[in-house]
């Protein structure tokens, strides 16, 4: 099944799933290999493993590059992260072509001014996107995709920005009759209050996922019964490669030895696994000559005045 329809059957399932963040192509294999069916390429965990800010300091080219390799090394769809879209609408509809000819399943757009900032920094004090061009980006996008089960999340900020519930709700129907495929409510409330009255208003107008890295407290079952269809794990790969890196590393510096770290991280050979060496090995078997084949053809190759060789 294409990723773009594995993910839009998410979206329209009635059953809550859920996506884990991924931030490189190894990390994209841990997730599809940990059973999710789905990967949310995080743009603050990119930035962070490009060790720049989640800023749109990074370039939307250099994203692209990451996902490509995420892409290809995993068969289940990936919802990118994409900031407010890397600019106005011609940059959306350029983002979409090259998003579709890597396998990206969908695209998340949000309501904020480019450059955008992380939305748990100073999230007052960040603007929103005027409405209507905001939906302009939306339809630009659909418009140009070519592949009808391409989908377009839409992130409202709204209760970010401390703009609260009806700003929320006008602008995620905004977004839905636009176009979007579905909308990404985002709150950085400890309790998922904003979230539970959002849906207790939005009728199940079109899907709605949210990300809730601050109300992580909150069982799933909250959610499931608010009638939300997709819950994003949005940046936790990234920051415990953090913590086991930071560990590891001062360990090995305070005693310059790997005794005491070795048997606690993860193989050399499973590296290996983890880069498919095993599939490189039968392909060498199948394309390159054998031994055998080599030294026979060196033993009757010849000289350029067409005299053969002695083997």
């Amino acid at each position: 099944m294409k990723k773009t329809t594995q993910f839009k059957r998410m979206l329209q399932s009635n059953r809550l799933d859920f996506l884990l963040e991924a931030h490189s192509g190894i990390s994209a294999r841990i997730v599809e290999e940990a059973g999710f069916n789905g990967i949310w390429a995080s743009g603050l965990a990119i930035s962070a493993a490009m060790g720049v800010r989640d800023n749109n300091e990074a370039s939307w080219t250099q994203v692209l590059e990451v996902l490509e390799y995420m892409s290809d090394a995993t068969t289940i769809p990936i919802l990118l992260d994409g900031d407010t879209g890397y600019g106005n609408f011609n940059n959306v509809r350029r983002l979409v072509k090259k998003l579709e000819q890597r396998q990206v399943a969908a695209v998340c757009i949000e309501d904020k001014i480019f450059p955008k900032t992380n939305s748990f920094l100073h999230g007052e004090a960040q603007d929103l996107a005027d409405v209507a061009e905001f939906c302009g980006k939306i339809r630009a996008a659909k418009d140009t995709q070519l592949d009808p089960d391409f989908c377009v999340v839409a992130r409202t900020e709204s209760f970010i920005t401390g703009w609260g519930l009806n700003e929320a709700l006008d602008r995620a129907h905004a977004y839905q009759e636009a176009g979007a495929d579905a909308v990404l409510v985002h709150s950085k409330k400890s309790k998922p209050d904003e979230i539970v009255a959002f849906m207790e208003r939005w009728n199940n107008a079109c899907p709605v996922v949210i990300v809730p890295t601050m109300y992580y407290t909150t069982p799933v079952e909250v959610f499931e019964s608010c009638g939300v269809r997709l819950v994003i794990w949005a940046n936790h790969l990234m920051r415990a490669s953090v913590t086991a890196m930071q560990a590891t590393a001062a360990q090995i510096r305070s005693t310059n030895s790997l005794v005491a770290v070795e048997g606690k991280i993860a193989p050399v050979k499973e590296l290996f696994r983890l880069q498919q060496a095993d599939e490189l090995d039968a392909a060498e078997l199948m394309y390159l000559p054998s031994e055998r084949e080599v030294r026979a053809r060196a033993a009757t190759a010849t000289t350029p005045d067409g005299m053969k060789r002695a083997a």
